[in-house]
C-alpha cells in the first residue's frame, strides 16, 4: 500500500477521535454538546468547563491534526500526496464516525494541520485577519472563516505551492460549509463601531 494512503487513513482516524467530548466527560462531567451551538469542539469545551477543560481539549484537537501530517512528511510523503493526508484529520474531525458523522467545525484540527505544513507562522497568518474581524463584528462564523481566507491568500500570493493552495482551498470550503448557517447571518457591528460611526456623522 502506498505510504500516502496509509497516512491518509491514520490521519482520518486521528481526526475522528472526539477529544473535546472525551475531555468534557472526564473533567467537566458533562456533554459539551449541550452548550453553545452544540458543536463537539474546543469552544464548547471552554463554555462547559472553563479553561481547565478548554485548554486540553483544544490542544488535543490541534494535536490530532498536527501529528499525522508531521509524521507523514517525516517519512517521505510530499508534494501532491500531502493533499489527502492534510485533509484527512480535518475531515475526520468534521465527520467523526465516533459521533455518528456529526463532528465539529474542524478549526482546531485545521490549525494543527497547517502548523505541521508551514510552521507556527500559520497561527500568525490566521490571527492577522481574524482579530480585526472579531473586533469589528459579532458573527463567530465570519470570524472563524476570515482567518482561513487570509491563509489561502498567503498560499496563493506568497507561498505559491500548487499542492498547498489546493489543500487550503478545499480546507476553506469544508470549514465554510460547516459554518454555513452562521455565514448566512446578517453582519452585526460591535457597539463601539456603531458609536464611532454615529459620532462622525453627527
Amino acid at each position: 500500500m502506498k505510504p500516502w494512503l496509509v497516512w491518509t487513513f491514520l490521519g482520518f482516524l486521528a481526526g475522528s477521535l472526539p477529544f473535546s467530548v472525551i475531555v468534557g466527560h472526564l473533567f467537566a462531567k458533562t456533554d459539551i454538546r449541550r452548550y453553545g451551538d452544540g458543536n463537539p469542539g474546543g469552544t464548547n469545551a471552554w463554555k462547559a468547563g472553563g479553561w481547565q477543560v478548554g485548554v486540553p481539549a483544544t490542544f488535543l484537537d490541534m494535536a490530532k491534526g498536527y501529528f499525522p501530517v508531521m509524521l507523514a512528511q517525516h517519512f517521505g510523503v510530499a508534494s501532491w500526496s500531502l493533499v489527502p493526508v492534510a485533509l484527512a484529520p480535518i475531515l475526520g474531525h468534521a465527520f467523526s464516525p465516533f459521533l455518528k458523522f456529526q463532528g465539529g467545525k474542524a478549526l482546531a484540527a485545521t490549525g494543527g494541520v497547517w502548523i505541521a505544513l508551514i510552521g507556527p507562522k500559520a497561527l500568525g497568518i490566521y490571527l492577522l485577519v481574524t482579530l480585526p474581524v472579531l473586533a469589528l463584528q459579532t458573527e463567530d462564523a465570519l470570524t472563524a472563516n476570515s482567518g482561513l481566507w487570509s491563509l489561502l491568500a498567503y498560499m496563493i500570493f506568497i507561498d505559491r505551492s500548487p499542492n498547498l493552495i489546493l489543500a487550503c482551498l478545499l480546507n476553506d470550503l469544508l470549514v465554510a460549509w460547516k459554518h454555513r448557517q452562521g455565514l448566512r447571518n446578517r453582519i452585526v457591528l460591535r457597539t463601539w463601531i456603531i458609536h464611532l460611526l454615529r459620532s462622525r456623522s453627527a
